[in-house]
């Protein structure tokens, strides 16, 4: 009797409170639109193909995606752009959402300010800062003329081409990652901080001992987007530099585009897959582990 008893609660708790037929409509959805698309972007990724045929060459796209130094620069640009706007928009994010949640004048203002840029088409801030990023007529440039400061060519030098297009990104972003901690400092008991008051706490003490830890979960958040982001990042890129000069700036979304334009399909299908698996191999992990440390505190 007890045995059975212990089991019938058990299996009380892990059957599901939904018939088995509720979750076929979102099953079918799924399918149609992730599991289909991936499994065939695989199977031409391993062909040569076009629009009415297709030949199986097994893994040759994937040789000879990493046998091009323009590939894989892409990949390795792809990866330091991710962590570079990922880990800017954490700072600046958190920073940001630290004064907006403090007793300033005029907050609320300043909370939709820095949000505004998040509702601004993608295509069109590209567009606006290639305009004032222009090495000779360029707002930023003529204003850094006018204290006696030469500007660089800021998306015409190979050597500022990339980083300048990430500061956009984060200008752009920024406002997603502080709102994103904004709720998660909010959500923090005021008990915390009055007793943090009562011991004499300095504002540092107050950041590093309960806001730093406490938000927590919303750092977790932000990472994740952020690098989701960063990695699948095309639009931004594109609209700015093209992938330029030369290849200094180009991403693997903005390779792909451009395989796909020369007509090399299958090979352009194999980056696509290369880009999953990166996008998985580091977000899945990361994923699990922040879940991991968001259970533990």
């Amino acid at each position: 009797m007890g045995g059975s008893g212990g089991a019938g609660p058990a299996g009380q708790r892990a059957r599901s409170p939904y018939p088995h037929w509720f979750y076929l409509p979102a099953a079918i959805v799924y399918a149609l639109l992730f599991i289909i698309p991936t499994v065939t972007s695989f199977y031409f990724s391993l062909t040569r193909w076009n629009m009415f045929s297709s030949k199986f060459i097994g893994f040759e796209n994937y040789v000879t995606f990493f046998q091009e130094p323009a590939l894989v620069s892409g990949l390795t640009h792809t990866v330091i752009y991710a962590v570079v706007t990922s880990g800017l928009k954490v700072v600046l994010g958190l920073g940001l959402a630290v004064l907006l949640t403090s007793q300033i004048i005029g907050r609320g203002y300043l909370r939709s300010v820095v949000f505004f840029p998040v509702l601004v088409s993608t295509i069109g801030v590209g567009l606006t800062f290639t305009i004032l990023m222009d090495p000779e007529e360029g707002l930023i440039n003529q204003s850094l003329a006018a204290i006696g400061v030469q500007g660089p060519g800021w998306l015409t030098d190979p050597s500022y081409a990339l980083l300048s297009v990430a500061l956009v990104d984060v200008w752009k972003g920024v406002g997603l990652a502080t709102l994103i901690y904004i709720a998660g400092i909010v959500s923090i008991p005021q008990e915390y901080f009055e007793a943090a008051r009562v011991d004499g706490a300095t504002a540092w003490q107050n950041f590093r001992r309960i806001v730093l830890p406490l938000a927590r979960p919303a750092t977790f958040t932000v990472i994740l987007l952020s690098l989701i982001g960063g990695l699948r990042s095309f639009d931004l890129i594109w609209a700015m530099t093209r992938g330029g000069p030369g290849f200094t700036s180009d991403v693997i979304a903005s390779v792909i585009y451009k395989q796909y334009q020369a007509g090399f399909y299958g090979l352009s299908t194999a980056g696509n897959v290369v880009l999953f698996l990166l996008v998985t191999a580091i977000i899945f992990p990361l994923s699990r582990y922040l879940n991991k440390k968001e259970v533990e505190l």
